[in-house]
């Protein structure tokens, strides 16, 4: 592994997954979903360039498993944290430091890692305490767009996920 790449960390709810697209079954679990228009390639892309994807996402695993597979993701994410398995939800920081320990990683790598995600208060807020970078992406109208304050506040802000490739590439080779 290239010790410059930068890691990924996804979201999944609005940054991937459009939620208002999201077929639910009686218990909640998600059965099927759209994606974000471009989202398949981007993340097919980054994971061609050699970069490492992790999805640090709240919810029920099955959820993510259903969608991520019926659109063939499943596979391009090295570690797939889901708050329903580590008993947190984001901005904890337990969710980042077990993604993290399921690269073989530590928390030195935080500084070389993004954090991609449609919600301020959790991705955005949780990101910014470890020093990850963070990216929001600001396609859905769902979730506030204006942070609450200074720890909310997004290092880059993209409208889409075919945005990330460029700056994603740009991140990388500042990457120290």
């Amino acid at each position: 592994m290239d010790d410059k790449k930068l890691i990924i960390f996804f979201d999944s709810g609005d940054t991937i997954v459009d939620e208002s697209t999201e077929i639910r079954d009686e218990e909640g679990i998600v059965l099927s979903a759209d994606l974000i228009p471009g989202a398949d390639i981007t993340i097919q892309k980054l994971h061609e360039r050699g970069y490492t994807l992790a999805l640090v996402a709240d919810g029920d695993a099955q959820s993510f498993k259903n969608v991520f597979k019926q659109h063939g993701l499943h596979d391009y994410f090295s570690a797939m944290i889901i708050s329903e398995n580590i008993k947190a939800s984001k901005p904890s920081p337990r969710m980042f430091k077990a993604a993290i320990g399921a690269l073989d990683l530590s928390e030195e790598d935080f500084s070389r890692t993004v954090m991609i995600g449609n919600n301020l208060s959790r991705d955005m807020k949780g990101a910014n305490a470890l020093g990850i970078t963070s990216i929001f992406q600001s396609w859905t109208p769902r979730y506030p767009h204006e942070p609450v304050d200074e720890t909310e506040r997004p290092t880059h802000t993209v409208g889409e996920p075919l945005e990330l490739l460029e700056l994603i590439e740009r991140l990388n080779a500042e990457v120290k």
